[in-house]
């Protein structure tokens, strides 16, 4: 049981590591590449979602396993249809000097509306792919990214000390101006707290034996608790070199 549970929480932690890492060496390629990181990713996308369509006909470990990678898969071609610039929203521009409030929420949400559609849309598929489908591992782990994923943006748009602009390619340097450097706001005590207690609570639930420790349930809980690391690093001073120093050694990356 314990190698089960050690294995599948390595798996949840391999698959977010590489899959990063991979977007974002993909993305400090020469921008004459994208449209061939793009097109093979698209082939991955269109094989990820025939892994979770088998992955949701039955309840087994296989399958958890296999809905789990196939929805990472598909959760990095959105990532690298955002990074390269091919799937972002309509404003491809600099926030306006002195924007704020209304104005400042308006023009940040152009800025990612296309990206988030087709988010909504994915989402929407995979509901579909649910119906009467007894594995909701994948459904769960696409909603799980998706809802982490808004926390980070908002917590990006209230201020955060470590926002990653200096990590920013070339071509998305103008998302720095929608970033905001502060130390600690209310959304990000919210969001963080929220996040540690519903990590807590699968956690809680698993050992209190109230369910069962299934492999799906340990991915999940281990992608949550990747999630709040990568919500810690927003307000530490640890450089990704450390985690993805493979991935960021092109020169297309420069500090805004």
């Amino acid at each position: 049981m314990v190698i089960d549970i050690t294995f599948a929480a390595l798996y949840a932690i391999f698959c977010w590591w590489i899959g990063t890492g991979v977007i974002l060496w993909l993305d400090r390629l020469p921008q004459a590449s994208f449209r061939w990181s793009m097109l093979v990713w698209t082939f991955l996308l269109g094989l990820s979602f025939w892994g979770v369509s088998v992955s949701m006909k039955e309840v087994s470990d296989f399958n958890a396993y296999l809905g789990f990678g196939s929805v990472i898969v598909m959760w990095g071609w959105h990532e690298l249809a955002f990074l390269t610039g091919t799937l972002t929203g309509p404003r491809k521009i600099a926030m306006e000097e002195g924007a704020t409030g209304w104005k400042r929420f308006t023009q940040s949400l152009q800025v990612v509306l296309h990206h988030e559609y087709a988010l909504l849309l994915n989402f929407g598929f995979l509901c579909a792919m649910q119906l009467e489908n007894p594995n909701h591992i994948a459904l769960c782990t696409f909603a799980l990214l998706w809802c982490m994923r808004v926390s980070a943006k908002l917590n990006l748009f209230f201020g955060v000390a470590e926002n990653g602009a200096a990590y920013l390619p070339v071509h998305l340097k103008y998302l720095a101006s929608y970033f905001r450097n502060r130390r600690l706001t209310w959304w990000f005590a919210i969001s963080f707290s929220l996040s540690v207690v519903a990590w807590t609570w699968l956690v809680w639930q698993a050992q209190d034996g109230k369910v069962d420790m299934t492999t799906g349930w340990v991915l999940l809980a281990s992608l949550l608790g990747l999630a709040i690391v990568e919500h810690a690093l927003m307000i530490f001073p640890l450089p990704m070199q450390r985690i993805w120093g493979w991935a960021l050694s092109r020169s297309s990356v420069t500090s805004v």
